[in-house]
């Protein structure tokens, strides 16, 4: 195993001295200490094959232990170095180029290199490649390249690093002025939303300080409201959609503009066009929006107008078309959202009274006590049973005695305890 791996770093070493076309001292020092590391493995597994005395074999085998540590201490200090000569190479090539055929492939590759992984984004934010992309988003003839260099953004906002160059190069105004400029491409102004959707993601405690967004928020809130209005694709609908939802986290001033915006009116009629809501991540987009705004006063009056209540009923029976996991964590977060809307919603005694009427009180009893209506999920049951306690305080009549002394007169968590531990047999 040594010699393969010896062989394997040589053979890296060699080859990447090939290709580059300079070198560095830093590099060679790297090399230098790679090589002597891998020699020095070589020769003690050599005299472990020499030696059969256990005691003596054990001792060497921590010796090769802490080598082998070593070996792969040097190795990734080169595999970083060589890295970021790359990430140079392609930061000042985009820095310096003027040819819109050089740029698109270029930062094409520095996308590339943004999916593979956190490291390699600290990297290129750390190499100035936040600060680049964002001067090719501030000049008109590299319009066509824009959805790149935004798209090649986002990926590497998912780092602390990359948010701070973007805080620097007041990154949020250029965003801004792309969503708000109609003469940008629908593709363009999709992009920046994803970047917006990155920066304010609520997963991130790092991004909930940028004092250059709250400056720019009402301009940002007005323009993704649009998008959404006029998406053509499921996909623009998407990214704009998820840029709400974490702004509605990211501040509660975006949920009051979001109301004076119509927002409801907006999101509720989407729901209705498949080509821009067909899939339960979009929806999970919206329910998203609607629970965070559901804790204003007025939203209740506006969600009645547009029938939203319906609306929410039918995300309670949200279902995977697919089994992938992905689809059906999905699933759970808009069941669990719409359950959460409907007991957020149902302090008005006119949603309570829609929502009895249009039988949520059945269907929240369903997802209780059958764990495969909700995937077994218990983030769903504590969300339904919240929602059908709100329900019965309005309408208790609507409840069978069992379902009353079973989901709502006992303490949350008794009534939790009963129904995650519900057989479909008893159902």
């Amino acid at each position: 195993m040594s010699v393969r791996l010896t062989c394997h770093a040589r053979s890296m070493v060699s080859e990447y001295s090939t290709i580059s076309r300079t070198s560095s001292q830093e590099m060679g020092q790297a090399e230098k200490l790679l090589m002597d590391k891998c020699s020095e493995l070589s020769a003690v597994t050599e005299r472990c094959l020499q030696v059969e005395n256990e005691h003596v074999l054990k001792s060497m085998k921590a010796c090769v232990s802490e080598t082998l540590s070593m070996l792969g201490q040097h190795f990734g200090q080169l595999l970083e170095l060589a890295l970021t000569r790359e990430v140079q190479a392609l930061v000042r090539k985009i820095d310096t180029s003027d040819n819109i055929y050089i740029m698109e492939s270029t930062t094409g590759n520095l996308f590339s290199l943004t999916q593979e992984g956190a490291p390699l984004c600290r990297i290129i934010a750390k190499e100035g490649g936040v600060v680049a992309l964002f001067k090719v988003c501030r000049q008109d003839s590299f319009r066509c390249v824009y959805p790149q260099a935004l798209r090649t953004l986002a990926s590497i906002c998912c780092v602390e690093e990359g948010v701070h160059q973007l805080e620097k190069v007041d990154g949020i105004l250029c965003l801004a002025d792309i969503l708000t400029d109609d003469s940008h491409s629908e593709a363009t102004r999709a992009e920046a939303a994803a970047v917006v959707a990155q920066v304010t993601s609520p997963h991130l405690s790092f991004t909930q300080h940028l004092t250059s967004f709250l400056e720019n928020m009402e301009e940002i809130v007005t323009a993704l409201i649009k998008l959404c209005q006029e998406a053509s694709s499921g996909e623009v609908f998407l990214l704009a959609s998820a840029a709400l939802a974490n702004i509605t986290f990211f501040d509660k001033m975006a949920c009051e503009m979001l109301l004076q915006l119509n927002a409801i009116r907006v999101l509720l009629e989407a729901c209705s066009d498949k080509q821009r809501v067909d899939t339960p991540y979009t929806r999970d987009q919206i329910v998203t929006i609607l629970a965070n705004m559901s804790v204003l006063e007025q939203c209740a009056s506006d969600i009645i107008q547009e029938n939203g209540v319906q609306l929410i009923m039918g995300m309670l029976s949200e279902k995977p078309r697919s089994g992938t996991a992905a689809e059906v964590a999905a699933c759970e977060r808009v069941q669990q959202k719409a359950a959460v809307t409907l007991a957020r919603l149902c302090r008005d005694p006119d949603v309570a009274q829609e929502a009895v009427r249009l039988s949520c009180m059945s269907r929240l009893i369903e997802l209780c006590r059958s764990p495969s209506e909700r995937n077994s999920s218990d983030a769903v049951l504590v969300a339904c049973l919240a929602a059908l306690r709100r329900l019965a305080g309005v309408c208790p009549e609507g409840l069978q005695d069992s379902d009353f002394q079973q989901l709502v007169q006992p303490r949350l968590v008794d009534s939790f305890l009963l129904c995650s531990n519900m057989e479909e047999s008893f159902v």
